[in-house]
């Protein structure tokens, strides 16, 4: 068990090392300054601005980005009214999961969704805003 009360089963991305278990060698170091042994576990300056940007990056929307079920050009499935009546329904149901999902956000009954200090669940939103916003699903992702 960690000394603040918690488990690390796997290394955070940003860490050198694993915080350590109670049979690590490097268990009563970190007991003895838990401060300092964080500290020592970070990467330099240079490598944390790196991983920084490199997430803002692959995180951030544009403001062009369609999302799953949002198609700006239909006129390219013209020839085909199947293809178009099976996106409208897609289309639709996105929009049903949308509405579900802020009507469970704004549920007092839901304490995981509602309350002092919660944040409301948009991951999985079906659209979003420009930005590094925590929502909305892509119609595609490039990494």
């Amino acid at each position: 068990m960690y000394p603040y009360g918690g488990y690390f089963p796997v290394r955070p991305p940003f860490m050198r090392r694993l915080v350590p278990n109670e049979h690590d060698p490097d268990y009563t170091t970190s007991l003895a300054d838990p401060e300092g042994y964080f500290l020592a576990s970070l990467p330099c300056l240079d490598q944390m601005l790196h991983y920084i940007s490199v997430l803002h990056i692959l995180s951030t929307h544009s403001a062009d980005e369609e999302y799953l079920g949002d198609r700006k050009a239909l006129s390219t499935w013209a020839g085909d009214p199947k293809i178009v009546e099976a996106f409208y329904k897609f289309s639709m149901e996105m929009k049903k999961i949308g509405k579900e999902i802020e009507k469970r956000n704004g549920d007092p009954n839901l304490r995981n969704r509602c309350g002092a200090g919660i944040s409301p669940y948009e991951l999985l939103l079906p659209s979003s805003g420009p930005g590094v916003t925590c929502r909305g699903v892509p119609n595609s992702v490039s990494i």
